[in-house]
């Protein structure tokens, strides 16, 4: 098997026993704690004196009023207010389970409290790699942009190679998009720069705190222009609206620095001698070398599948899921989340997350939501012609008047078992074909197959619809004929069962639009746990949700970080 290191890629792990007393000052039980090695392994908030941490919870209304959070702060913490105190916000939460919303706080409180908010990531300490060694990052979304930050920071040269534009040059393509019918297949909603993540809601939140180092992630996106509030936040988001400047701060920092950066670029072939990878052959016949590449190209591009298929590289067909887009007005499930006709101004837009075992006449099936996306939008996430897909995003305001969600079932293989004969790309195929099936009913339009909640439950055609941000338009279709029986069937029952967790879910007042597939990548690329390194080629390194190792925007950047310090082990 290619590389025979076997190191943990620069994760180092250790236990320690610190006992922390906040009497204003930080005492540390450290006996054999270097200073360097204490920077590292405890909060960046308590290494600094002049302020205590208070976890505490305060009434949702006092946020936004500096006269009354100071008071409830205070009084909480049991503090006598004096002038020189400060307050520093570290971590914030909303729970809205009751009647009474409140917030549950991680704050520094003392005359130096603002330190305890430290960025410690700055572009400036980046060295220059012009003459580094070269590696190949292909894709340009969060785990390739991430990826290339991250090599060079190791002294390595990113040589980053992009399908799609810029993010400026993306927008017309776009709006073509949503406004002409027309899909560009290198440039769209999933392709170009920044990838699917830049035209979305923006979230920053993993589920698992053991993919890496979250608060570099957030301080790497603060120091390219994020709002700090991301550093504070419990689902953190930026906004679809903030993305595209910050993914070009993003690229400028690489180039700064010695990386390359090249648009309209496509993949045609690996160059590959000995089972060792020596570099790529452009679409437009260019050969480009490197000793590793880095191959980040997201959930979309079937064309690297499929290359990869053609030239008998190992890939495996990936479980997935799949069903529809479902909007709400807002205001409905402010009411139904806040407990209230109007949602409080002090008040975030609300969301929420389901999840149901349906049993169906094909055993139980998971129905769940997927990136929902509370005052945002419904946006075409085609990349070909004949094709319907949808997404969602949200502004950094959240403040459209609708609310969506992906509202999906677990997809395995008895689904794609028909579609055997393409091997290991066979979740892709069937995907593929359910995507056509939805563009089946209007060929030519970008319209999209919906259908008012209730309608769908009871199995009626909807004759009219509420309002809906999906700009292509919509039309009337009964969604259950696009998907496998049993899986409109666990939707159906799972629409039910939160209809009685969320009531007035349930309404005709929602639209389910079709369809939403992209959830995940069909299609897993194998590599070695601990090198990241693909078992049969040496140099080819997988990387991102593209090859089946992370979902969202947070978990990609990290692994992109972490499949980078696996290649600077190698090279070394």
């Amino acid at each position: 098997m290619p590389g025979k290191v076997r190191q943990n890629c620069g994760v180092f792990k250790t236990r320690v026993l610190i006992s922390i007393i906040l009497s204003g000052v930080f005492e540390f039980n450290l006996p054999f704690f270097n200073e360097r090695l204490k920077d590292k392994y405890l909060p960046k908030a308590m290494n600094t004196a002049g302020f205590q941490i208070h976890e505490l919870t305060v009434p949702a209304e006092v946020m936004g009023r500096e006269d009354l959070f100071r008071q409830a702060i205070l009084a909480e913490a049991k503090i006598k207010d004096r002038e020189e105190l400060k307050i520093e916000v570290l971590r914030k939460s909303l729970d809205a389970r009751g009647r009474q919303q409140k917030f549950h706080l991680k704050v520094a409180i003392g005359p130096e409290a603002e330190k305890a908010q430290h960025i410690s990531y700055q572009t400036q300490n980046l060295p220059n790699v012009d003459n580094g060694r070269r590696v190949l990052v292909v894709g340009a979304g969060p785990a390739g942009l991430f990826a290339a930050l991250e090599l060079i920071q190791l002294g390595l040269k990113p040589i980053v190679i992009e399908r799609g534009k810029d993010v400026r040059a993306r927008r017309r393509d776009l709006a073509d998009l949503n406004k002409a019918d027309k899909v560009n297949p290198d440039s769209n909603y999933c392709f170009g720069e920044g990838g699917a993540g830049t035209y979305s809601d923006g979230k920053l939140y993993t589920r698992s705190n053991k993919r890496g180092d979250i608060r570099q992630v957030l301080e790497m996106f603060v120091v390219h222009g994020a709002n700090p509030d991301i550093l504070v936040e419990a689902h953190p988001h930026i906004g679809t609206n903030k993305l595209p400047p910050l993914v070009a701060e993003l690229r400028e920092t690489i180039k700064k620095h010695g990386g390359e950066v090249h648009f309209d670029t496509k993949v045609e072939k690996l160059e590959i001698k000995n089972q060792k990878l020596t570099g790529i052959v452009t679409s437009g016949g260019d050969l480009i070398e490197a000793e590793a590449l880095i191959l980040a190209t997201g959930h979309s591009a079937r064309d690297i599948f499929e290359m990869l298929d053609r030239q008998k590289i190992q890939i495996e067909a990936k479980p997935f899921a799949l069903g529809f887009r479902v909007e709400h007005p807002q205001a409905l499930i402010d009411e139904i989340q806040y407990k209230a006709k109007i949602r409080s101004e002090w008040l975030p837009p609300a969301s929420y997350s389901l999840v149901h075992q349906a049993n169906t006449s094909k055993g139980v099936r998971g129905v769940f939501s997927f990136c929902m996306c509370p005052g945002g939008f419904i946006v075409p996430a085609m990349t070909a012609e004949g094709e319907i897909v949808v997404n969602g995003m949200s502004p950094s305001r959240r403040n459209s008047r609708f609310a969506n969600s992906g509202m999906v079932v677990s997809v395995d293989s008895p689904e794609f078992q028909s579609f055997e004969k393409f091997g290991p790309l066979a979740a892709m195929k069937f995907q593929a074909s359910i995507e056509k099936k939805a563009a089946s009913f209007f060929p030519g339009k970008l319209a999209a197959p919906a259908q008012r909640l209730e309608d769908f439950v009871q199995g009626k055609l909807s004759d009219s619809f509420p309002d809906c941000s999906y700009q292509p338009g919509l039309e009337s279709v009964q969604l259950a004929e696009i998907l496998p029986n049993h899986m409109a069937e666990a939707l159906r029952i799972g629409f039910i069962e939160f209809g009685k967790k969320m009531r007035g879910y349930l309404t005709n007042e929602a639209v389910l639009v079709g369809i939403e597939s992209r959830t995940s990548s069909p299609v897993k690329i194998p590599r070695d746990r601990e090198t990241a390194m693909h078992p049969q080629v040496e140099g080819l390194f997988p990387c991102g949700e593209g090859a089946g190792y992370a979902g969202g925007i947070m978990s990609a950047a990290l692994d992109g970080i972490f499949v980078a310090r696996c290649v600077k082990t190698q090279l070394s």
